[in-house]
């Protein structure tokens, strides 16, 4: 867990639609975080390598369990975390890629997650970081104005324009690894029934060609 990790205002179910999936809803999970004043670099945006540790804390509030998680429950988050656990999550692999400067804001940044693949023993998380959803509205409350209803994703593109195109958009590999034998180690049952509802298309990411390499 990171040293200082930024606590999320709050995490909200957001159903979109996948045009290559035959318009089949799928799930993502949308995390707000708030940034740091150190979090920028010298050119006064978001630094490269703190964009990842965003989409970190992210991850962790969307997949690990909470000691107190009081109402704000969500039922992705099943990974234990906490001392003595019986699993760690390794990160495998990390793809990002970095399409407009994020400046420094005192409102939350909102990060979307699903997740691209479903292993024996690993998952493929995805991200798009964006603007924050106009009004910000309480999951499960009425849509503010200019949102779509029933939870459904706002419309970015009307509400922003061209500020609608993501600041990253990334993919983490994750191995489910047992403490006791440090073999990595099957997702159960429990964690795909949870997890499948938000298991959507995986995120395309410019590949490099070999002859583009080095």
């Amino acid at each position: 867990m990171p040293a200082a990790l930024r606590q999320p205002a709050d995490v909200r179910d957001d159903t979109r639609q996948h045009e290559d999936r035959d318009e089949v809803p799928v799930s993502r999970l949308r995390v707000p975080v708030q940034l740091r004043w150190a979090d920028m670099d010298a050119y006064g945006h978001v630094n490269n390598v703190q964009m990842l540790q965003l989409l970190e804390e992210a991850r962790i509030e969307a997949f690990w369990s909470h000691p107190d998680p009081g109402e704000g429950a969500r039922a992705t988050a099943v990974l234990d975390a906490g001392p003595g656990a019986g699993t760690v999550t390794l990160v495998a692999r990390q793809e990002i890629e970095y399409l407009r400067p994020l400046a420094y804001r005192r409102t939350p940044v909102d990060v979307e997650l699903w997740i691209g693949h479903l292993g024996g023993a690993s998952i493929d998380v995805c991200y798009e970081v964006l603007d924050a959803a106009p009004g910000g509205g309480a999951p499960g409350g009425p849509a503010p104005d200019g949102a779509a209803p029933d939870g459904a994703a706002p419309d970015r593109a009307a509400a922003h324009g061209a500020e609608s195109m993501p600041y990253a958009r990334a993919c983490t590999t994750l191995v489910l690894v047992d403490t006791a034998t440090g073999s990595p180690r099957r997702i159960t049952p429990a964690e795909r029934a949870v997890w499948s509802p938000y298991l959507g298309e995986m995120i395309a990411l410019r590949r490099r060609r070999p002859s583009e390499a080095g």
